[in-house]
Protein backbone atom coordinates (compact mmCIF):
# COMPACT_ATOMS: atom_id res chain seq x y z
CA UNK A 1 0.00 0.00 0.00
CA UNK A 2 1.05 3.61 -0.99
CA UNK A 3 2.16 5.17 2.01
CA UNK A 4 1.42 9.35 1.25
CA UNK A 5 -0.31 12.62 3.01
CA UNK A 6 -4.33 12.18 2.63
CA UNK A 7 -5.68 13.13 -0.05
CA UNK A 8 -8.15 14.85 1.97
CA UNK A 9 -5.32 17.64 2.41
CA UNK A 10 -6.29 19.05 -1.20
CA UNK A 11 -9.25 19.92 -1.13
CA UNK A 12 -10.54 23.20 -1.93
CA UNK A 13 -13.90 24.15 -0.07
CA UNK A 14 -16.98 25.71 -1.50
CA UNK A 15 -19.62 27.54 -0.38
CA UNK A 16 -22.22 25.24 -1.43
CA UNK A 17 -24.92 23.34 0.13
CA UNK A 18 -27.51 20.51 -1.63
CA UNK A 19 -30.78 20.03 0.55
CA UNK A 20 -32.65 17.07 -0.44
CA UNK A 21 -35.98 16.69 -2.78
CA UNK A 22 -38.68 14.05 -2.85
CA UNK A 23 -37.95 10.80 -4.06
CA UNK A 24 -38.97 11.09 -8.16
CA UNK A 25 -40.29 9.16 -10.58
CA UNK A 26 -38.77 5.71 -9.29
CA UNK A 27 -41.64 2.98 -8.77
CA UNK A 28 -41.06 -0.48 -7.02
CA UNK A 29 -42.05 -3.68 -8.77
CA UNK A 30 -44.93 -4.03 -7.13
CA UNK A 31 -46.43 -0.66 -6.67
CA UNK A 32 -47.01 2.41 -8.91
CA UNK A 33 -46.09 4.93 -6.38
CA UNK A 34 -44.21 7.14 -6.46
CA UNK A 35 -41.04 7.32 -3.67
CA UNK A 36 -41.78 9.27 -0.47
CA UNK A 37 -39.37 12.23 0.29
CA UNK A 38 -36.92 11.56 3.33
CA UNK A 39 -35.32 13.78 5.85
CA UNK A 40 -33.52 17.19 4.94
CA UNK A 41 -29.82 16.36 4.00
CA UNK A 42 -27.47 19.11 3.37
CA UNK A 43 -23.68 18.49 1.69
CA UNK A 44 -20.94 20.36 2.71
CA UNK A 45 -18.80 20.07 -0.83
CA UNK A 46 -14.92 20.34 -1.23
CA UNK A 47 -13.81 20.21 -5.02
CA UNK A 48 -10.85 18.35 -5.19
CA UNK A 49 -9.78 18.96 -9.08
CA UNK A 50 -10.83 18.86 -12.75
CA UNK A 51 -11.02 16.23 -15.21
CA UNK A 52 -11.82 15.68 -18.76
CA UNK A 53 -14.39 13.15 -19.13
CA UNK A 54 -13.79 11.42 -15.46
CA UNK A 55 -15.43 7.90 -16.08
CA UNK A 56 -14.50 5.88 -12.87
CA UNK A 57 -12.81 6.63 -9.70
CA UNK A 58 -11.36 3.96 -6.40
CA UNK A 59 -9.66 4.51 -3.36
CA UNK A 60 -5.64 2.74 -3.24
CA UNK A 61 -5.14 3.12 0.44
CA UNK A 62 -4.86 7.00 0.89
CA UNK A 63 -4.49 7.92 -2.09
CA UNK A 64 -7.18 7.56 -5.33
CA UNK A 65 -7.07 6.63 -8.57
CA UNK A 66 -9.00 8.06 -11.53
CA UNK A 67 -9.60 7.57 -15.14
CA UNK A 68 -10.88 9.42 -18.27
CA UNK A 69 -12.67 8.80 -21.21
CA UNK A 70 -9.96 9.46 -23.26
CA UNK A 71 -7.31 7.05 -22.11
CA UNK A 72 -5.69 8.77 -19.04
CA UNK A 73 -5.49 7.80 -15.19
CA UNK A 74 -4.45 9.47 -12.44
CA UNK A 75 -2.23 8.53 -8.96
CA UNK A 76 -3.90 11.55 -6.15
CA UNK A 77 -2.25 11.77 -2.86
CA UNK A 78 -1.66 14.80 -0.89
CA UNK A 79 1.01 16.28 -2.58
CA UNK A 80 -1.27 16.56 -6.33
CA UNK A 81 -2.27 14.78 -9.04
CA UNK A 82 0.23 12.10 -10.94
CA UNK A 83 -0.21 10.72 -14.47
CA UNK A 84 -0.41 6.96 -15.16
CA UNK A 85 2.13 5.97 -17.49
CA UNK A 86 2.29 2.55 -19.52
CA UNK A 87 -1.59 2.29 -19.72
CA UNK A 88 -2.61 0.57 -23.28
CA UNK A 89 -4.37 2.01 -26.17
CA UNK A 90 -8.08 3.21 -25.85
CA UNK A 91 -10.66 2.88 -28.86
CA UNK A 92 -11.54 6.02 -27.66
CA UNK A 93 -15.04 7.62 -29.23
CA UNK A 94 -18.97 7.44 -28.27
CA UNK A 95 -18.77 5.62 -25.24
CA UNK A 96 -15.67 3.82 -25.73
CA UNK A 97 -12.02 4.46 -24.13
CA UNK A 98 -11.08 3.99 -20.60
CA UNK A 99 -13.48 2.57 -18.10
CA UNK A 100 -13.70 1.31 -14.57
CA UNK A 101 -10.72 0.80 -12.35
CA UNK A 102 -10.85 -1.27 -9.00
CA UNK A 103 -8.13 -2.31 -6.42
CA UNK A 104 -7.99 -6.45 -6.30
CA UNK A 105 -8.79 -8.23 -3.62
CA UNK A 106 -4.78 -8.55 -2.97
CA UNK A 107 -4.18 -4.97 -2.84
CA UNK A 108 -1.58 -5.23 -5.35
CA UNK A 109 -3.11 -5.85 -8.55
CA UNK A 110 -5.30 -3.01 -10.06
CA UNK A 111 -8.34 -3.86 -12.83
CA UNK A 112 -9.38 -1.96 -15.32
CA UNK A 113 -11.59 -1.97 -18.02
CA UNK A 114 -11.14 -0.14 -21.66
CA UNK A 115 -12.35 -0.62 -24.87
CA UNK A 116 -10.27 -2.11 -27.33
CA UNK A 117 -10.11 -1.86 -31.65
CA UNK A 118 -10.74 -5.21 -33.84
CA UNK A 119 -10.62 -5.76 -37.00
CA UNK A 120 -13.52 -4.25 -39.88
CA UNK A 121 -14.19 -1.37 -37.72
CA UNK A 122 -15.03 -3.51 -34.74
CA UNK A 123 -14.68 -3.00 -31.41
CA UNK A 124 -14.91 -4.67 -27.70
CA UNK A 125 -14.39 -4.38 -23.93
CA UNK A 126 -11.49 -5.85 -22.36
CA UNK A 127 -10.63 -5.70 -18.67
CA UNK A 128 -6.73 -5.87 -18.04
CA UNK A 129 -4.60 -5.66 -14.69
CA UNK A 130 -1.43 -4.69 -13.39
CA UNK A 131 0.37 -3.16 -11.01
CA UNK A 132 1.38 0.68 -9.96
CA UNK A 133 5.08 1.27 -9.42
CA UNK A 134 6.04 4.75 -8.18
CA UNK A 135 9.28 6.57 -8.56
CA UNK A 136 10.32 10.40 -7.52
CA UNK A 137 8.32 12.97 -7.65
CA UNK A 138 5.55 11.51 -7.76
CA UNK A 139 6.24 9.28 -11.03
CA UNK A 140 3.42 6.04 -11.59
CA UNK A 141 3.60 3.91 -13.66
CA UNK A 142 1.51 0.46 -14.73
CA UNK A 143 3.40 -2.47 -14.88
CA UNK A 144 3.40 -6.60 -15.89
CA UNK A 145 -0.02 -5.63 -17.72
CA UNK A 146 -1.91 -8.95 -17.98
CA UNK A 147 -5.62 -9.05 -20.22
CA UNK A 148 -7.91 -10.57 -18.03
CA UNK A 149 -11.18 -10.79 -20.49
CA UNK A 150 -12.12 -9.91 -23.59
CA UNK A 151 -15.89 -9.23 -24.75
CA UNK A 152 -16.72 -11.76 -27.22
CA UNK A 153 -17.60 -11.07 -30.15
CA UNK A 154 -15.98 -7.68 -30.94
CA UNK A 155 -19.23 -5.44 -33.32
CA UNK A 156 -19.46 -2.44 -35.10
CA UNK A 157 -20.54 1.06 -32.94
CA UNK A 158 -19.08 2.62 -29.74
CA UNK A 159 -22.04 2.00 -27.29
CA UNK A 160 -22.67 -0.14 -24.44
CA UNK A 161 -19.92 -1.19 -23.34
CA UNK A 162 -20.99 -1.22 -20.13
CA UNK A 163 -17.67 -3.15 -18.42
CA UNK A 164 -17.99 -2.44 -14.67
CA UNK A 165 -16.16 -4.09 -12.42
CA UNK A 166 -16.59 -5.67 -8.91
CA UNK A 167 -15.32 -8.00 -6.90
CA UNK A 168 -17.40 -11.02 -3.89
CA UNK A 169 -17.04 -10.24 -0.58
CA UNK A 170 -14.43 -12.51 -0.01
CA UNK A 171 -12.39 -11.98 -2.92
CA UNK A 172 -12.93 -15.06 -4.86
CA UNK A 173 -14.56 -13.78 -7.87
CA UNK A 174 -14.72 -11.71 -10.35
CA UNK A 175 -17.56 -10.05 -11.76
CA UNK A 176 -17.85 -7.96 -15.16
CA UNK A 177 -20.57 -5.87 -16.81
CA UNK A 178 -20.82 -6.46 -20.11
CA UNK A 179 -23.55 -4.00 -22.18
CA UNK A 180 -25.36 -5.33 -25.31
CA UNK A 181 -23.48 -2.68 -27.27
CA UNK A 182 -26.55 -1.88 -28.73
CA UNK A 183 -27.26 -5.03 -30.72
CA UNK A 184 -30.14 -6.12 -28.39
CA UNK A 185 -30.69 -9.64 -29.60
CA UNK A 186 -27.46 -11.10 -28.48
CA UNK A 187 -28.18 -10.37 -25.29
CA UNK A 188 -30.60 -13.17 -25.12
CA UNK A 189 -27.72 -15.59 -26.74
CA UNK A 190 -25.91 -17.33 -24.05
CA UNK A 191 -23.49 -18.05 -26.68
CA UNK A 192 -21.79 -14.77 -26.41
CA UNK A 193 -20.57 -12.65 -23.60
CA UNK A 194 -22.70 -9.18 -24.95
CA UNK A 195 -25.65 -8.14 -22.78
CA UNK A 196 -24.42 -10.20 -19.46
CA UNK A 197 -22.61 -10.87 -16.75
CA UNK A 198 -19.88 -12.72 -16.17
CA UNK A 199 -17.69 -14.34 -13.29
CA UNK A 200 -14.34 -15.55 -13.07
CA UNK A 201 -11.31 -15.68 -10.89
CA UNK A 202 -9.02 -12.91 -10.42
CA UNK A 203 -6.73 -14.66 -12.96
CA UNK A 204 -9.72 -14.52 -15.24
CA UNK A 205 -9.71 -18.08 -15.41
CA UNK A 206 -13.06 -20.04 -15.59
CA UNK A 207 -15.25 -20.83 -12.59
CA UNK A 208 -17.94 -23.28 -11.92
CA UNK A 209 -21.08 -21.00 -13.76
CA UNK A 210 -24.47 -22.04 -13.98
CA UNK A 211 -24.81 -22.21 -17.82
CA UNK A 212 -23.36 -25.23 -20.00
CA UNK A 213 -23.15 -26.33 -22.86
CA UNK A 214 -22.25 -23.88 -25.22
CA UNK A 215 -18.79 -23.31 -25.23
CA UNK A 216 -16.45 -20.71 -23.22
CA UNK A 217 -18.63 -17.85 -23.82
CA UNK A 218 -21.78 -19.40 -22.23
CA UNK A 219 -19.13 -21.19 -19.14
CA UNK A 220 -18.47 -17.52 -18.31
CA UNK A 221 -22.12 -16.28 -17.71
CA UNK A 222 -23.39 -15.59 -14.58
CA UNK A 223 -27.03 -13.86 -15.51
CA UNK A 224 -27.73 -12.76 -18.92
CA UNK A 225 -30.56 -10.51 -20.44
CA UNK A 226 -29.13 -6.92 -19.78
CA UNK A 227 -28.99 -3.94 -21.59
CA UNK A 228 -26.51 -1.64 -20.37
CA UNK A 229 -25.35 -1.64 -16.90
CA UNK A 230 -23.60 0.77 -15.29
CA UNK A 231 -23.58 0.16 -11.79
CA UNK A 232 -22.46 -3.08 -9.98
CA UNK A 233 -21.74 -3.38 -6.57
CA UNK A 234 -22.01 -5.60 -3.49
CA UNK A 235 -24.46 -4.96 -0.83
CA UNK A 236 -23.43 -5.24 3.37
CA UNK A 237 -25.30 -8.78 3.11
CA UNK A 238 -22.55 -9.81 0.25
CA UNK A 239 -25.96 -9.58 -2.36
CA UNK A 240 -24.76 -8.60 -6.22
CA UNK A 241 -26.80 -5.72 -7.65
CA UNK A 242 -26.63 -3.66 -10.82
CA UNK A 243 -28.67 -0.86 -12.62
CA UNK A 244 -28.68 -0.22 -16.09
CA UNK A 245 -29.84 2.05 -18.51
CA UNK A 246 -33.48 0.93 -20.42
CA UNK A 247 -34.35 2.40 -24.03
CA UNK A 248 -37.15 5.28 -23.64
CA UNK A 249 -37.87 4.74 -19.80
CA UNK A 250 -37.07 2.02 -17.94
CA UNK A 251 -33.98 2.16 -16.01
CA UNK A 252 -33.65 -0.55 -13.85
CA UNK A 253 -32.34 -1.87 -10.46
CA UNK A 254 -31.87 -5.66 -10.36
CA UNK A 255 -30.88 -8.11 -7.55
CA UNK A 256 -28.39 -10.17 -9.71
CA UNK A 257 -28.62 -14.46 -8.73
CA UNK A 258 -27.10 -17.04 -10.62
CA UNK A 259 -28.16 -17.88 -13.77
CA UNK A 260 -31.08 -15.51 -13.90
CA UNK A 261 -32.67 -13.98 -17.66
CA UNK A 262 -33.43 -10.73 -16.98
CA UNK A 263 -35.24 -10.31 -20.45
CA UNK A 264 -33.59 -7.88 -22.22
CA UNK A 265 -34.35 -7.32 -25.39
CA UNK A 266 -37.59 -9.59 -24.82
CA UNK A 267 -39.51 -7.52 -22.39
CA UNK A 268 -38.33 -3.72 -20.89
CA UNK A 269 -40.40 -0.99 -18.82
CA UNK A 270 -39.30 1.20 -21.54
CA UNK A 271 -40.14 1.88 -25.12
CA UNK A 272 -37.82 1.67 -28.50
CA UNK A 273 -36.42 5.02 -29.04
CA UNK A 274 -38.42 5.24 -32.48
CA UNK A 275 -42.08 4.83 -30.33
CA UNK A 276 -42.09 1.06 -30.51
CA UNK A 277 -43.35 -0.71 -27.88
CA UNK A 278 -41.92 -3.49 -26.02
CA UNK A 279 -43.86 -5.94 -23.88
CA UNK A 280 -43.63 -4.74 -19.77
CA UNK A 281 -41.67 -7.12 -17.34
CA UNK A 282 -45.75 -8.30 -15.99
CA UNK A 283 -46.24 -9.81 -19.06
CA UNK A 284 -43.45 -12.28 -19.14
CA UNK A 285 -43.31 -13.43 -15.11
CA UNK A 286 -40.79 -16.49 -15.69
CA UNK A 287 -38.38 -13.31 -16.15
CA UNK A 288 -37.73 -11.32 -13.23
CA UNK A 289 -39.21 -7.76 -13.23
CA UNK A 290 -36.66 -5.08 -11.84
CA UNK A 291 -36.76 -4.40 -7.86
CA UNK A 292 -37.03 -0.69 -9.07
CA UNK A 293 -37.95 1.14 -12.44
CA UNK A 294 -37.20 4.44 -13.13
CA UNK A 295 -39.53 6.27 -16.15
CA UNK A 296 -38.88 9.10 -16.81
CA UNK A 297 -35.08 7.71 -16.57
CA UNK A 298 -32.13 8.68 -14.38
CA UNK A 299 -29.61 7.11 -16.63
CA UNK A 300 -27.70 5.88 -14.09
CA UNK A 301 -23.96 5.93 -13.84
CA UNK A 302 -21.53 4.26 -11.06
CA UNK A 303 -23.00 3.26 -7.75
CA UNK A 304 -21.93 2.28 -4.18
CA UNK A 305 -23.54 0.52 -1.00
CA UNK A 306 -22.99 3.38 1.72
CA UNK A 307 -20.88 1.72 4.92
CA UNK A 308 -19.89 4.69 6.53
CA UNK A 309 -20.56 6.58 9.64
CA UNK A 310 -20.77 10.23 8.58
CA UNK A 311 -24.53 10.07 7.47
CA UNK A 312 -26.25 8.57 10.05
CA UNK A 313 -28.84 6.07 9.13
CA UNK A 314 -27.44 5.69 5.70
CA UNK A 315 -25.74 2.74 6.57
CA UNK A 316 -26.97 -0.18 3.86
CA UNK A 317 -28.93 1.83 1.67
CA UNK A 318 -27.49 2.42 -2.00
CA UNK A 319 -25.67 5.49 -3.83
CA UNK A 320 -27.02 6.09 -7.63
CA UNK A 321 -24.82 8.76 -9.63
CA UNK A 322 -27.41 10.02 -12.20
CA UNK A 323 -26.47 11.46 -15.49
CA UNK A 324 -30.06 12.38 -16.79
CA UNK A 325 -31.09 13.23 -13.19
CA UNK A 326 -28.30 15.12 -12.42
CA UNK A 327 -28.59 14.70 -8.87
CA UNK A 328 -26.95 11.52 -6.65
CA UNK A 329 -29.99 9.16 -6.01
CA UNK A 330 -30.36 7.22 -2.50
CA UNK A 331 -32.36 3.98 -2.32
CA UNK A 332 -33.89 2.63 0.58
CA UNK A 333 -34.02 -1.43 1.18
CA UNK A 334 -36.33 -3.82 2.96
CA UNK A 335 -35.05 -7.50 2.34
CA UNK A 336 -35.11 -8.05 -1.20
CA UNK A 337 -37.97 -4.85 -1.71
CA UNK A 338 -36.34 -1.56 -2.52
CA UNK A 339 -38.15 2.31 -3.04
CA UNK A 340 -36.15 6.09 -4.05
CA UNK A 341 -35.62 7.29 -0.90
CA UNK A 342 -34.33 10.94 -2.25
CA UNK A 343 -32.74 12.63 -4.82
CA UNK A 344 -29.56 15.07 -4.05
CA UNK A 345 -29.65 17.67 -7.15
CA UNK A 346 -25.92 18.03 -7.86
CA UNK A 347 -26.46 20.90 -10.88
CA UNK A 348 -24.57 18.40 -13.47
CA UNK A 349 -24.73 14.97 -14.72
CA UNK A 350 -22.68 12.84 -12.06
CA UNK A 351 -21.00 9.54 -13.67
CA UNK A 352 -19.74 8.00 -10.24
CA UNK A 353 -19.96 7.42 -6.54
CA UNK A 354 -17.81 6.06 -4.27
CA UNK A 355 -17.16 6.13 -0.35
CA UNK A 356 -14.32 7.16 1.03
CA UNK A 357 -12.45 5.50 4.03
CA UNK A 358 -13.64 8.09 6.17
CA UNK A 359 -16.99 7.77 5.25
CA UNK A 360 -17.55 11.45 3.47
CA UNK A 361 -18.99 10.67 -0.24
CA UNK A 362 -17.19 11.45 -3.47
CA UNK A 363 -18.69 12.05 -7.18
CA UNK A 364 -17.11 12.56 -10.58
CA UNK A 365 -19.11 14.92 -12.43
CA UNK A 366 -19.20 13.39 -15.95
CA UNK A 367 -18.22 16.70 -18.10
CA UNK A 368 -17.57 20.01 -17.30
CA UNK A 369 -20.08 22.76 -16.10
CA UNK A 370 -20.62 25.65 -18.25
CA UNK A 371 -17.04 28.21 -18.30
CA UNK A 372 -15.54 25.33 -16.28
CA UNK A 373 -12.48 23.58 -17.79
CA UNK A 374 -13.64 19.70 -16.70
CA UNK A 375 -15.62 17.49 -14.50
CA UNK A 376 -15.02 18.26 -10.85
CA UNK A 377 -13.94 15.24 -8.29
CA UNK A 378 -16.56 16.46 -5.34
CA UNK A 379 -16.01 15.19 -1.86
CA UNK A 380 -19.25 15.36 0.05
CA UNK A 381 -19.88 16.09 3.88
CA UNK A 382 -22.57 16.62 6.30
CA UNK A 383 -23.72 20.25 5.62
CA UNK A 384 -24.41 23.06 8.97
Amino acid sequence: MPQHLSIFAIGVATAALVACTNGGDATAQSSPETAASAEDVSFAIEEMGQFEEPWAMTFWGEDMLVTELGGRMWRIDGTGRHEVTGLPEVDYGGQGGLGDVVVGPDGEWIYFSYAEAGPDDTRGAVVARGRLVMGGDGRTAMTDIETIWRQEPKVTGRGHYSHRIAFSPNGDYLYIASGDRQKMEPAQDIGNTLGTIVRLDPDGNLVPNPLVGGGEATAQIWSYGHRNILGLAFDPEGRLWEVEHGPAGGDELNLVERGVNYGWPVVSNGDHYDGTEIPDHDTRPELPAPVITWTPVIAPGGMAFYTGEMFAGWQGDLLIAGLKAEALVRVEFDGESAREAARYPMENRLREVEIGPDGAIWVLEDQERPGGSGGRLLRLTPGA
